[in-house]
């Protein structure tokens, strides 16, 4: 994929990928922290059930970044439209937390692989995000990744319905970040959007995104 180098210094590359070094959390998160953030419709009497109680489920996902020659893209998928859930959405790689993975870095490395086939090999872990809660009970740690190109990807159909990537600098560009509203469940919910093309990108997802961005640019 071919990406329009954008002026802004900020986003040359190499000033991209030494900010992340050195303003990521360098170790995960461990799975009591209190430091977590959410989906902006959370009450905090909700972020502290789903965060701090036990039951919560611990996934990871692998926020991607492609260093191209010519720019930096964020690799995302599209879900299967028969998923039982989140069918059709765009997500990042990434799923539950098992036993035998290696913590969030081996989850999240092993769900890309299953999902889209992505090689561990051109992966890079750069760091850690503040554990993101979702309105489901899910407590994700992102992981922010170095991609090496070119990729060789073998999508999974059951889980994956393709795979795209979205310029770095426009996922990263304020102007670009929307509060959208919906009702689920008889309530009006408020989540984080970001209109890419033809994609929309909302939820988690866009949460973590701006998350990414609050991190490096604010």
């Amino acid at each position: 994929m071919t990406l329009r180098l954008d002026p802004d210094p900020r986003f040359a590359q190499e000033r991209i990928f030494a900010e992340l070094r050195r303003k990521l959390d360098r170790v995960a998160p461990p799975p009591d922290a209190r430091d977590v953030v959410s989906d902006p419709f959370i009450e905090e009497e909700e972020l502290k059930s789903f965060a701090l109680q036990e039951s919560a489920r611990a996934a990871a996902v692998l926020i991607g970044l492609v260093a191209h020659e010519d720019g930096v893209g964020v690799l995302l998928t599209r879900r299967s439209a028969t998923l039982r859930v989140h069918a059709g959405q765009i997500a990042f790689p990434g799923g539950r937390i098992e036993p035998e993975d290696a913590g969030p870095v081996g989850a999240a490395l092993r769900e890309a692989r299953e999902e889209i086939g992505l090689d561990p090999s051109r992966v890079e872990p750069l760091g850690f995000l503040a554990p993101y809660v979702t309105g489901t009970g899910f407590r994700v740690a992102p992981v922010v990744a170095r991609i090496v190109p070119p990729l060789e990807l073998d999508l999974n159909p059951h889980e994956v319905e393709s795979v795209f990537e979205a310029p770095f600098a426009f996922l990263m560009d304020a102007a670009n970040h929307s509060i959208d509203t919906r009702e689920f469940g008889g309530r009006l919910r408020r989540f984080h959007a970001m209109a890419y093309g033809e994609h929309y990108i909302w939820g988690a997802t866009a949460g973590m995104l701006r998350n990414l961005y609050e991190r490096l640019y604010l």
